[in-house]
């Protein structure tokens, strides 16, 4: 690489983490003074010209300093990749306590993580639950807690339980309701729950004669408690400081943000659509699929619980300090899924 294709990326390397900090467009006399000091102010403003021309940074008024595009934010990124990725974060036993403390909880986990999460990043931060239903059905119960209401425990192998309430429009005793568990135990237990859904309800209703009607009409039950536990759901959780961002100074920038957190179905296929074999990824710009959200990250990583998926991350302007954040990201997924394994919590030794 030639010096002034070298010295151009530093200066845009300066120009983002200047701009993220400050908040403020970024001038050459600023970079030549704080970061490039062998270099005039002349030669940095043909460097910033040329990135300008390659579409990297703009200038958000007349006579004002750079900031970056969303290629620009790409190309840094793609730059700093190398010592992301050498970065660990530094309160991973902190993080193992959690999960050994509160192994036999795993939402309780989960919510503590999250709230960590938030902290460390400043951003709002989000964890989707486990999805199931890749796990083994162990055992279940099923409880009847109303004349119309039934409470579903399903217990999988690796520990995990996942609990349900569902309407039951037809009328069971508790006698009855303990054959069909039991039941329902012989015929299931030591199943995929996405093999139980796609495959053995079905198989098992099609063998039951038409006048086993209850029976029947409780694994019609059973079926809509399996797609209910078996959905992500995502979870969040921001500080106060989230919102303090001159990003959201306006009404309608909030409510905008506050739209795209709602829609959970999007922002999960967002994340499985994106999902790469590295241990995180950026979505940002068009990216997010909406014109609105052009201005707006969303870092996330893929975990591992009782050796069950999941995802977590942070949602947040774009201009965010990825150098900070995408390691603490990609840390915490790495712990929960070393740390925990299928049936039990294994304390990590460095």
């Amino acid at each position: 690489m030639k010096k002034n294709e070298m010295r151009q990326e530093k200066v845009l390397v300066y120009l983002v983490e200047e701009y993220i900090h400050s908040k403020e467009p970024v001038s050459s006399k600023l970079i030549c003074e704080k970061y490039i000091k062998d270099a005039s102010p002349a030669t940095i403003r043909i460097d910033l010209n040329k990135m300008e021309k390659n579409g990297l940074i703009y200038q958000p008024h007349t006579s004002a300093g750079r900031i970056p595009s969303i290629q620009g934010y790409r190309k840094y990124i793609e730059m700093i990749s190398p010592s992301i990725e050498k970065t660990v974060y530094e309160k991973s036993e902190i993080l193992r306590e959690i999960l050994v403390k509160h192994y036999k909880n795993t939402p309780l986990s989960l919510h503590y993580i999250m709230q960590l999460l938030a902290r460390e990043t400043d951003q709002l931060s989000f964890v989707a639950e486990p999805e199931v239903s890749n796990g083994y059905l162990e055992k279940l119960d099923v409880f009847k807690i109303s004349q119309d209401k039934l409470l579903f425990v399903v217990s999988l192998d690796s520990g995990l339980d996942k609990t349900v309430i569902l309407k039951c429009d037809h009328s069971i005793t508790e006698q009855q309701l303990k054959a069909i568990v039991r039941y329902a135990n012989d015929e299931f237990v030591g199943h995929r729950i996405y093999d139980i859904q796609n495959r053995y309800l079905e198989e098992t209703s099609d063998k039951i004669s038409e006048e086993n009607k209850l029976l029947k009409l409780f694994l019609e039950e059973l079926q809509n408690a399996f797609t209910e536990i078996s959905s992500y759901f995502i979870h969040f959780d921001g500080n106060i400081s989230f919102l303090e961002q001159p990003e959201f100074n306006d009404k309608s920038s909030i409510l905008t943000f506050l739209g795209f957190i709602q829609r959970q179905d999007h922002l999960i296929n967002l994340m499985q659509k994106y999902e790469r074999e590295k241990s995180w990824t950026i979505l940002m710009g068009e990216d997010l699929g909406q014109p609105e959200l052009m201005n707006y990250a969303l870092i996330f990583s893929r975990y591992e619980i009782f050796g069950i998926p999941g995802y977590l991350g942070v949602l947040g302007p774009i201009r965010m300090d990825y150098k900070k954040n995408i390691p603490i990201i990609k840390n915490i997924a790495g712990i929960i899924t070393d740390t925990t394994k299928k049936g039990m919590v294994v304390p990590k030794n460095d």
